[in-house]
């Protein structure tokens, strides 16, 4: 059933509290989400944005105990990804020639995955549709996440509903932000962008600086992920311009592999080391065979410089080091320092690995890493340590 956020728009969404995954396997949802959908009355009716695919005919069904759907005078498609369209397919078996507005890479984008020529209506910035008391104005939002995206603004009701943008992976009944434990939202909120936005930062400033440009007073911003920003709403948007500006803090990320703990234990002494020459910095630290990728990356965006590690295998390095090296470059994290480690018993490969993937990541290497042949003794061990302290010399001569 639809939720109530004012006397013009209702919330007619799905919660999905059981999503673990998303986008295929490439996101970990550990606290669910939702599908926000917006229904608004006016002298018009318009509903902004459907929900995922799966919940399709549920939505409609709960969408009729809110409103005759041959009152819907607009669609409002503001992405065309399936986890905001899927309900499409659906709904236009009963209003098959409902105007939908969206972007004119909205159009290609839905008439690509639907193969369905619905009665399209392209919008770019700047246009606006009349509903009668209100005008939902249209911002084209290009690469915040897909080519296809833009926010609607609410005249009168100052709602920004931001699709993907300012949106977390996080169900709850509270709906609001004022409402929930914000250490859990702002956790959420920070891992979807370093996770989602991260390539698209420039944009994602650009874009935000082109918004408050305009000057619209913002008393509500609804995403269509997770939860509503009631409270301070502007709050969001000024964490994605911080965010978005190269975010670093003061944390060191030691992210392993190892096939008989050789490399585990090097993690554990550099990271000793790091911290007996400062006691300040924050150090995490993962086996990324076992930890959640997402998570990991998440902690990757806040560190100031990582540290990956593998034993050598086949003259490479371990099935978890290799993908996420992957993600990390797919992610183009910018100003980050890097090293790599590892151990080895023939030929010890990986450190060479590792070094050139981060290069290619666009990441600063600091040195050539270090790596031990078979297991740590005492001596070895030591030197790790003492690999840790100077690795904090270096990154904060690098960072002067």
């Amino acid at each position: 059933m639809g939720f109530k956020i004012n006397e013009k728009v209702t919330w007619v969404g799905k919660i999905d509290w059981e999503l673990r995954k998303f986008h295929g396997d490439e996101y970990s949802t550990h606290r669910g989400s939702s599908y926000n959908s917006y229904l608004v009355k006016d002298k018009k009716i318009a509903l902004i944005d459907t929900v995922w695919q799966p919940f399709s005919k549920e939505f409609v069904a709960n969408l009729k105990k809110e409103v005759n759907l041959k009152d819907i005078d607009y669609i409002i498609a503001n992405h065309g990804e399936i986890d905001h369209s899927g309900g499409l397919p659906e709904l236009m078996k009963e209003i098959p020639n409902t105007p939908i507005y969206c972007t004119k890479n909205a159009v290609k984008s839905l008439k690509g995955q639907y193969h369905q020529d619905w009665n399209f209506v392209e919008v770019k910035t700047g246009d606006t549709l009349d509903l009668g008391e209100n005008k939902l104005v249209f911002i084209e939002a290009k690469m915040l996440h897909w080519p296809d995206s833009m926010f609607t603004y609410m005249t009168g009701e100052n709602i920004l509903f931001s699709n993907d943008a300012f949106g977390q992976h996080y169900a709850s009944e509270l709906m609001y932000n004022d409402k929930v434990d914000n250490s859990e939202l702002m956790q959420e909120a920070i891992k979807y962008y370093g996770n989602i936005l991260t390539p698209f930062s420039p944009l994602v400033v650009k874009k935000i600086e082109e918004i408050l440009s305009f000057n619209l007073p913002v008393d509500m911003i609804c995403p269509s992920h997770g939860i509503i920003w009631r409270e301070k709403p502007l709050q969001i948007v000024n964490k994605y311009m911080e965010w978005g500006k190269n975010y670093k803090e003061n944390q060191i990320t030691i992210i392993y592999d190892s096939m008989w703990n050789n490399t585990r234990r090097m993690a554990e002494s550099i990271a000793e080391g790091i911290k007996e020459a400062d006691k300040d910095v924050t150090i995490k630290i993962f086996n990324s065979a076992k930890a959640d990728k997402n998570d990991i990356l998440g902690e990757v965006f806040k560190s100031k410089a990582i540290l990956v590690g593998s034993s050598t295998i086949n003259k490479g390095v371990l099935f978890s080091t290799a993908g996420l090296l992957e993600m990390i470059k797919g992610l183009e994290f910018k100003e980050k320092k890097a090293v790599a480690f590892g151990s080895y018993g023939w030929s010890g490969e990986s450190i060479k690995f590792i070094t050139k993937e981060l290069n290619s990541a666009g990441l600063e290497v600091i040195n050539d890493g270090i790596k031990v042949l078979w297991s740590p003794d005492d001596t070895e061990i030591e030197r790790c340590k003492e690999y840790g302290k100077k690795l904090v010399e270096l990154i904060l001569v690098e960072l002067i």
